[in-house]
C-alpha cells in the first residue's frame, strides 16, 4: 500500500471501491502496526490493509447450500461489533471425523501457513446475535454452544441457515481466521463426551471467572480450549457471566495466566547468566534473551517493508514495550502478541526455576502476508524456549548474535529496547569495588 494507492501484493487485486490510501500514515508510520485493524486509527470505517485481501475469498469454495451436515472442531466464534449484543455461533466443518487439528493452534507449529489457512478458512461459521450477559441465563441455542466449548471431541452437526454463507475470510491479529459465514435458522449440536476438567469448573457456579482460568491451566488445560470457555460464558459465578468477544477472550486468559505465572516467577532466584534462544518459523525470526538479575519482560517487534502491518514499500517499522518487576497498569501498545509473548516466557521461567530480564525480539519479513492470531507468538515462543540456550560469557557476545540472526543493524533493536540499552549503559553496584578495611569513604557534594 503505497502512496499511489497501489496494493502492495501485484496478485491481490483492489476491490474497484476500496481506496488503499490510509489517513496519518505519513505522519506515523508505526499507525497501522499500533491499530492491527482493532482501533480503527486512520478513521476508516473497515481496515484497508484487511480489505486488500479480499481476493483470497475468491479461492474459497462457494457454499450454495443453506444446509450444512458435518462437525464443530468444537469451536465457536463470538463477534465483538455491537456490543454488548454480539453476533455469537458456532464454526462447523463440512466433513465428518476428527476434526479437533482445525481449532487446536498448540498444534500448528512447524506447518506452513498455507495449511494453516487452508484448514479454517474451511470452517464456517453460524450466526446468531445474543446479549453478552444472557450467559447467565442461556436459551436453548445459547445452552447447546456452552455445551459445544466443553466438548472433548468433534461432535456432529448440522445446521440450516437462512441463506448460503458467503465466500469470505474473517481476518484479525488475535484470533485465527477462519470461512464464510451466513445467520443461523437453526443447528444441532451432538456433543457426547466433554471434558471432565472444563466441566467441573463450569459447575462451580461461586469461583470467579479468574480462578477458574487458573484452576483449568494448573490441570494441564491447552490455553485455546481456557480461552474458549471463557468467551463461551461457562465460567465465573452464575450471575456474572458473560459471552466474551473472542479476540477479548483470547488476550484476557494470556494476560490472566501469565500475571499469575508471574507471581511465582518472582519468587525465584535470580539467573546469573545470559541465555539466548533462537527460533525461525513462518517467516518470522525469534531471539529470545534471558539477562541476569530480577525479573522484568520486554517484546519488540520489527516488520519489513511490505509486511502486514507495515505497508510501506522502504521503511521498516520497529516498536514494543516493557515492564519492570512489579508488571505494568495500561495495555500495551503492541496488542495481544505481547500477553501472549508474557505468557510463554513466564511459562520458561518456571521450567528453568529462574528469575531473569526477558527481552523477545521479533523480526517479520515479507513471507507473513496474512494475520494468524496471537497463537503464532505463543506457541513459536514456547517452541524456542523447548531449544538448548546458548550460555552466553558477556553483552558482547549478545550483541554479535544479534548482529548474526538479525538483517536489522544492531543499533535499531538497541535504540528501541529499554532492556538492552539499559544492560549496555546501567552500571551496577557490584562493578564497584569495595572500600578497603578500615578506609574511609569520600563523598562529594
Amino acid at each position: 500500500m503505497n502512496a499511489g494507492g497501489t496494493p502492495p501484493f501485484p496478485g491481490l487485486a483492489p476491490h474497484p471501491s476500496i481506496s488503499y490510501e490510509i489517513p496519518g500514515l505519513r505522519e506515523d508510520p508505526t499507525l497501522c502496526l499500533r491499530c492491527r485493524a482493532a482501533q480503527g486509527l486512520c478513521g476508516k470505517p473497515v481496515c484497508p490493509i484487511l480489505l486488500r485481501y479480499d481476493a483470497f475469498a475468491k479461492t474459497l469454495p462457494m457454499t450454495s447450500s443453506k444446509e450444512l451436515e458435518g462437525t464443530s472442531p468444537p469451536a465457536l466464534f463470538i463477534g465483538r461489533f455491537g456490543w454488548p449484543k454480539v453476533s455469537v455461533g458456532p464454526l462447523l466443518a463440512p466433513e465428518h471425523g476428527d476434526t479437533r487439528l482445525l481449532d487446536h493452534p498448540e498444534k500448528w507449529v512447524g506447518r506452513p501457513v498455507a495449511e494453516v489457512v487452508a484448514m479454517r478458512t474451511g470452517l464456517i461459521r453460524g450466526t446468531r446475535s445474543a446479549r453478552v450477559e444472557s450467559a447467565s441465563r442461556p436459551d436453548a441455542y445459547l445452552e447447546a454452544l456452552q455445551l459445544l466449548s466443553l466438548a472433548a471431541e468433534s461432535p456432529e452437526a448440522e445446521a440450516n441457515f437462512r441463506r448460503a454463507p458467503r465466500a469470505r475470510i474473517s481476518l484479525s491479529d488475535t484470533a485465527p481466521p477462519f470461512g464464510p459465514s451466513a445467520p443461523l435458522e437453526s443447528v444441532r449440536l451432538d456433543v457426547r463426551r466433554v471434558d471432565a476438567r472444563l466441566e467441573k469448573m463450569s459447575s462451580d457456579v461461586h469461583a470467579p471467572a479468574r480462578t477458574g482460568v487458573e484452576e483449568l491451566y494448573s490441570r494441564s488445560v491447552p490455553v485455546s480450549r481456557i480461552q474458549r470457555a471463557f468467551s463461551a460464558g461457562v465460567l465465573g459465578r452464575q450471575r456474572r457471566r458473560r459471552f466474551v468477544p473472542t479476540r477479548w477472550s483470547i488476550t484476557a486468559v494470556d494476560d490472566l495466566l501469565s500475571r499469575a505465572n508471574l507471581e511465582r516467577v518472582r519468587e525465584l532466584p535470580e539467573l546469573s547468566e545470559i541465555l539466548l534462544y533462537r527460533y525461525t518459523a513462518l517467516d518470522n525470526r525469534w531471539l529470545i534473551v534471558l539477562l541476569p538479575g530480577a525479573y522484568r519482560y520486554e517484546s519488540i517487534e520489527a516488520w519489513y517493508p511490505n509486511t502486514l502491518w507495515n505497508p510501506s514499500f522502504t521503511d521498516l517499522v520497529i516498536m514494543g514495550d516493557s515492564e519492570g518487576h512489579d508488571g505494568r497498569t495500561t495495555y500495551a501498545s503492541i496488542g495481544g502478541c505481547y500477553y501472549a509473548a508474557r505468557l510463554a516466557t513466564s511459562e520458561g521461567l518456571l521450567q528453568l526455576r529462574r528469575q531473569a530480564g526477558v527481552v523477545v525480539l521479533r523480526e517479520v519479513h515479507p513471507g507473513e502476508i496474512l494475520p494468524l492470531g496471537v497463537w503464532n507468538v505463543r506457541e513459536h515462543v514456547r517452541a524456542a524456549l523447548q531449544e538448548t540456550p546458548e550460555h552466553l560469557p558477556s553483552l558482547d557476545a549478545l550483541f554479535g548474535r544479534v548482529r548474526e540472526s538479525f538483517a536489522i543493524e544492531l543499533p535499531r533493536w538497541v535504540r528501541a529496547s529499554s532492556l538492552l540499552k539499559d544492560a549496555r549503559y546501567q552500571r551496577r553496584l557490584e562493578e564497584f569495588d569495595p572500600p578497603a578495611a578500615g578506609g574511609a569513604m569520600l563523598l562529594s557534594t
